[in-house]
Parts: structure tokens; C-alpha cells; sequence
């Protein structure tokens, strides 16, 4: 495998053969399938596929950040990182030989606590000097910590190259901020986030503008930009913000389509498609996920072209359209019943079956048929893994919905219950205004115990500013 740019230096990238060894006779895929699986069995969360996998081998990345550490100590028990063919971190972390003209070197590490979404970055050293470091300081905000191979390469950069390969030691750094982005949402939610994610972005597309980067990393930095205006995007959508979404998903689709992008291209439509269903244009979503889906043919994911019909599904209820809903969702319970593909998305780790189940909750709930959209988002919360915290207040919050909708006031309060527990742990205007809704219909029988229990405290609940 050739080395990527990102990890260029003035000494080329020493193969990973401990690691290889170690991978088998396994695919790259059902490797990455296997940490994947190896990262839920410790309550952690890691987007690995088989192009990380191939990264790894290749020695581009020199050490895995701390998620990915714990994944592969738990895989292999009794090993260290560097019997795994790792360098150590204090390596790594390490200053690079001082240049004629000393330029200071990025050197961030950041930390999460729980429960606090605004003060989680706690910095225990941060210096940074030209272009490439100052890339990769302003993904701070989203907690990226500066090692492993944007780090590296950003030293690099500073030492011998002036700043002119800025791109190529920023690119790793955009990949890690999509991800970032994508496991805080999954576990906080938007509301928190969004603000926070401009930097990152308005440096990927600096970076991309700049137009010196070679073309291998060329292609990555479009990629990454154009995934991370998605990810920005969905912030935006899901805290309430439809215009700035809007905005963000359009330029992606306009990155994709100048970069022959058709993964991007199907990824922009499929978000357009959604945030055209809840701004209340069912007819757009329909010819946004029928786009998609022209697109996507050409990508081999079932997956990817099942959750497309079931945003055109959503669309077509939108329109109270039974019909043509309902031959959506079979289409698209049909391609999910193929299984997954090594060709699936990355972006798409969220997309299983409790999905499945919450977005025919709500085609069904915009149908008007409240007893069937509640036994799906019954489903869709049970099914749920315990990671994604957001989508299970979500989906417990349409339970809630569909219940109180349904002549089923007391059921529906204890849901209710269980959404605002969620919500000291989640930040999102979406889920806030399901619930508001929720406590509206549940109004007429306030004076059931379990009622009155919710709406007092959903009362007296913060609310996202």
C-alpha cells in the first residue's frame, strides 16, 4: 500500500508488520468489522474500516489515539502498544530535531468529562506555529488531540517545510474531526456542539483553497471537507438551525459534485432529503432521496441505498401518501435484510436496526397511525445500543408522542419520564421540542398521577439556550 501524504516527512513511513501479523488471513473489513465489535464489548466507540486498517499497516499512523488503544489492548490482553508494532506515545508526542529557525511545535491533548459539554477541554499544553499547526490547533474545540499522524506531520511541516504542506498535515486532522463530531453527537447531542464545529470547517475549506496540496491529498482534503460541512450540518439540523443546515449540505453537494465525488454526492442528498422532511418540504425530500439513490447505485452498499428509501418513505408520508410510503419501507427493509458490505459508508456506523425501526416511527406517526408508530419506536429504543444516548432519548420521546396520541396518557408519561433523565446527558432542541409537544397533548389529563409527575417536571426541566 502506497503511503498517504498525510503522513509524509522526511523520512517515509515504516511499515506496521507486528499489526499485519496480527490481522491473519482477515480481510481489512472483517478486521475493522472485528474491532468495531471488540470496541461495543468495552462501552466504547471507534468508526474503524478498512481504510484506517490499511493505514495502520502502512505505519502512517505511529499511535493510536486513546479510544482506539483500549479497543486494541482489550483484542489482545497482555500486549503493549508496542507489541503491536506502535511507537510509544511518549515517542510520538516527542519534540521533532529543532530546525535553523526554532518554530513552535502543536502539542494539545484534550479530555471529556461526561456530563459537561462546555467545559471538556481541558488543556494541558498548547503552543502552535504556522500553518499546518495552527490547522490542526483549531479542530481544539472538538477535543482532537494533536498526535499520532497529523501530528507528526505537522511537526514535519514546521521543520522542513515552511508551511507549504499545511494540507497534508491538516487532512488526518479533518478525518479526526468528522469523527469526533460524529461520537459526541451520538452521545450529546447537537446543541452543544454546533457552535463549536465552525473552526474546523472554515479551516478544511481554507485548506482546500489554498490549492498546494499534492493530488493523492487533494482528494482526501475534498472528501474530508465536504463530509465535515455534512457533519456541521447535521449539528445545525438537529439543534433547530434549518438555514445554516440547508446552507452546509449544499456546499457539500457542490464539493462532491466538483471533486466526481458519488459517496459524498449520495451522503449531501440523503441529509438534504432529511431536512427537507422536517422544514416541512415532503416533496423535496422525495426527489432528494431519490437522487441519492440514483447515485448510490453505483457504490455497492445495500445499507446505504436501504436508509435512502427510507428517506424517500418519509417524504411520501410527509405527502399522506400510504402507499407509496409503505412500498418504500418495504424496498428499504428488503436491501437492509442483504446484511453489511465492506463497501458501506463510514458514516453510516449508526444506520442498524433500531434505525430501521425509529424511521418507520415516525413515517408511520406523520401517517396519523399512532398505535403502529409507537410499537416501532418501542422497538427502535429497545434495540438501540447503549452508545448512542441521543437516539434512544429520541426514539423514546416519539414513543412518548405516539403513545399520549393514542389515548395512552399514562404510558406515555413514563416515556416522557425517561426522555427528561436522558436529557441531562443530551443537548438537542429537537428532541426538547418532541417532548414540549408530548407535554401539550398530555395536557387534558393532568390530573392522572403519572401525568401530573411529567408535566411538573417537564415544567421545572432546563432548557437549551
Amino acid at each position: 500500500m502506497t503511503p498517504s501524504p498525510v503522513a509524509s516527512s522526511a523520512q517515509s513511513p515504516r511499515p506496521n508488520l507486528a499489526f499485519r501479523r496480527l490481522r491473519g488471513q482477515r480481510s481489512p473489513g472483517e478486521f475493522a468489522a472485528a474491532v468495531r465489535r471488540a470496541a461495543r464489548e468495552i462501552g466504547e466507540r471507534v468508526s474503524c474500516d478498512a481504510r484506517y486498517i490499511g493505514r495502520v499497516e502502512a505505519g502512517e499512523i505511529r499511535c493510536p489515539n486513546y479510544a482506539y488503544e483500549r479497543v486494541f489492548l482489550h483484542m489482545f490482553p497482555g500486549r503493549s502498544l508496542t507489541d503491536l508494532g506502535f511507537a510509544p506515545r511518549s515517542a510520538v508526542r516527542g519534540r521533532a530535531a529543532r530546525p535553523a529557525e526554532p518554530v513552535p511545535l502543536a502539542h494539545t491533548e484534550f479530555e471529556f468529562p461526561h456530563h459537561d459539554e462546555e467545559s471538556d477541554v481541558r488543556r494541558r499544553a498548547f503552543m502552535t506555529g504556522g500553518t499546518a499547526t495552527v490547522a490542526i490547533a483549531s479542530l481544539a474545540p472538538l477535543g482532537i488531540a494533536a498526535d499520532g499522524t497529523a501530528a507528526h506531520a505537522a511537526r514535519s511541516t514546521a521543520a522542513g517545510h515552511g508551511g507549504r504542506a499545511a494540507p497534508a498535515a491538516g487532512v488526518g486532522a479533518v478525518e479526526e474531526a468528522i469523527r469526533r463530531i460524529r461520537l459526541l453527537d451520538d452521545r450529546h447531542g447537537a446543541d452543544g456542539l454546533y457552535k463549536r464545529a465552525a473552526a474546523p470547517l472554515r479551516t478544511a475549506f481554507a485548506l482546500l483553497d489554498a490549492g498546494t496540496a499534492a493530488p493523492g491529498t487533494a482528494e482526501r482534503l475534498q472528501a474530508g471537507a465536504g463530509e465535515l460541512a455534512i457533519s456541521v450540518g447535521w449539528l445545525a439540523h438537529d439543534s433547530g438551525r434549518f438555514d445554516d443546515a440547508r446552507s452546509h449540505y449544499a456546499e457539500a453537494l457542490a464539493t462532491a459534485r466538483v471533486a466526481g465525488d458519488p459517496a459524498l454526492e449520495a451522503h449531501a442528498f440523503c441529509n438534504t432529503a432529511f431536512l427537507a422532511r422536517d422544514s416541512g418540504r415532503p416533496r423535496e425530500a422525495v426527489r432528494a432521496a431519490q437522487a441519492a439513490t440514483r447515485v448510490a447505485a453505483q457504490l455497492a452498499s445495500p445499507r446505504l441505498l436501504s436508509l435512502l428509501a427510507l428517506r424517500e418513505a418519509g417524504g411520501w408520508a410527509g405527502l399522506g401518501d400510504r402507499r407509496g410510503c409503505e412500498r418504500a419501507l418495504a424496498r428499504a427493509q428488503a436491501l437492509f435484510a442483504r446484511g453489511r458490505s465492506d463497501d458501506d459508508p463510514e458514516w453510516m456506523t449508526f444506520y442498524g436496526e433500531a434505525e430501521l425501526e425509529g424511521l418507520e416511527a415516525q413515517c408511520y406517526s406523520a401517517l396519523g397511525d399512532w398505535t403502529r408508530a409507537a410499537r416501532h419506536a418501542r422497538r427502535a429504543a429497545a434495540l438501540q445500543d447503549p452508545h448512542f444516548t441521543r437516539n434512544i432519548a429520541l426514539y423514546t420521546a416519539e414513543l412518548a408522542d405516539d403513545l399520549a396520541r393514542a389515548g395512552q396518557p399514562d404510558e406515555a408519561a413514563s416515556a416522557g419520564m425517561r426522555v427528561l433523565h436522558l436529557l441531562t446527558e443530551v443537548q438537542s432542541s429537537r428532541i426538547q421540542s418532541m417532548l414540549a409537544t408530548t407535554a401539550r397533548v398530555l395536557l387534558p389529563h393532568r390530573r392522572a398521577s403519572g401525568v401530573s409527575a411529567f408535566l411538573e417536571q417537564h415544567a421545572s426541566a432546563p432548557r437549551t439556550a
